[in-house]
């Protein structure tokens, strides 16, 4: 096994080790060889010498080891591949993969799946990677060379233009690792027909983690006129009026996402009469709208709050936006509001919405709590890996 530089922790910080959370901050390490080269693979100790874990360093962030292996271990093609390998059995179990009714879903997601830093999306045989840390980074070309080995992918393309990497000292990467560069990707989701913009789309070119969520939209849909706001390329729109919505309104403020919706209308079959688009900053959409029309309104926006110091002006922005929305529901019509923000929790949103139908004078009965979906696992060890949750509820009006 070849040798990583030894990283001590302080006396009595083994505590995030010992119960395998994959985070240790800079201020847990005891002095440190500044010789370290950012993002290489080291191995935590005790201070008796004893090897921990097994992680990459970062010397620019106060997260300074994320954890790969909660032992000592080499990260080698075949360490990476057992890994990718767990992760693929895992997605097959929830039955997600080619030949099923889902074949675009998250394969590997970070430090869920034991790979801090990395995401691996597939949509068919196209895969999109994003690398947020200089260690990730450096095992960029490993993981390239194991997925051609496993899955013989037509594309891969890397799509890390993510703020993150700026805290990490490391540019924007984006563009095409391997094949050909593909235009928009059709997979299936739940035996549903979508496009992924995998080059220009936001993520990785389409929301995944709402699976279940839109699954959920299709059961709840039948006979209702829908509003579908923050709609991106319209995807529970589209489940909306594959479980009989009787029309949908996308509103969106992209008109690249509106054009990408059309072309998921079509490809569909879906009649442009009752699937219909409109471009609009939506606060300002919604600061003139007060006629409670719709059966079935739909409230995802992006994430409000990317960080603490975002909290005051993000929970503003998701009080307005829901108490205006609100008004737009019918009596006993159902409201559905996501947050995907990490630093807006549930109680946080279920406050928000409690406030927000005093205020609109209505009362809010919860029908369902859905979060992200399976591809994107939360784990017991690692809270930080729970972040979208969605509210289904039903409108009262006094």
């Amino acid at each position: 096994m070849s040798g990583y530089p030894i990283i001590t922790l302080k006396e009595g910080k083994e505590a995030n080790l010992v119960y395998r959370h994959p985070w240790i901050f800079s201020g847990a390490l005891a002095a440190l060889d500044r010789d370290i080269p950012h993002g290489s693979l080291v191995w935590l100790a005790d201070t008796k010498g004893n090897i921990l874990a097994t992680g990459t360093y970062s010397a620019h962030t106060t997260i300074a080891v994320r954890i790969f292996e909660f032992s000592k271990v080499e990260i080698n093609q075949e360490w990476l591949r057992d890994k990718v390998t767990a992760a693929g059995e895992r997605r097959v179990a929830f039955g997600y993969g080619p030949r099923s009714a889902t074949t675009g879903y998250r394969l590997v997601f970070g430090e869920s799946d034991s790979f801090p830093g990395i995401v691996i999306d597939r949509y068919e045989d196209v895969f999109v990677l994003q690398f947020s840390t200089a260690g990730a980074e450096l095992l960029k070309n490993q993981i390239v060379e194991i997925l051609l080995e496993m899955f013989q992918p037509k594309s891969i393309v890397e799509r890390s233009d993510i703020p993150v990497r700026a805290e990490e000292k490391l540019p924007d990467s984006k563009g095409l690792l391997h094949g050909k560069t593909p235009e928009l990707v059709e997979f299936t989701e739940n035996g549903l027909n979508f496009l992924a913009d995998v080059i220009g789309g936001q993520k990785t070119g389409f929301y995944l983690d709402q699976k279940e969520l839109r699954a959920e939209i299709a059961k709840i849909s039948a006979g209702r006129k829908t509003l579908n706001l923050f709609s991106y390329s319209g995807a529970s729109g589209i489940a909306a009026l594959k479980g009989g919505a009787t029309s949908v309104l996308n509103i969106d403020s992209s008109e690249q996402a509106l054009s990408l919706s059309e072309k998921i209308r079509k490809l569909n079959d879906i009649s442009a009469d009752i699937y219909n688009f409109k471009m609009a900053d939506i606060f300002n959409w919604l600061a003139a709208q007060s006629k409670p029309e719709y059966d079935l309104v739909l409230l995802d926006p992006p994430a409000l709050i990317k960080s603490r110091n975002d909290r005051e002006s993000g929970q503003k922005a998701y009080h307005f936006i829901s108490r205006a929305a609100l008004r737009l529901v019918r009596d006993r019509g159902i409201f559905v509001s996501s947050s995907c923000s990490s630093f807006f929790s549930e109680e946080d949103l279920a406050f928000t919405l409690r406030r927000a139908s005093v205020q609109a004078n209505l009362s809010l009965e919860l029908l369902q709590v859905v979060r992200q979906s399976p591809d994107h696992p939360v784990s017991f060890y690692f809270p930080e890996s729970f972040y979208l949750k969605s509210f289904i509820c039903r409108v009262i009006r006094r």
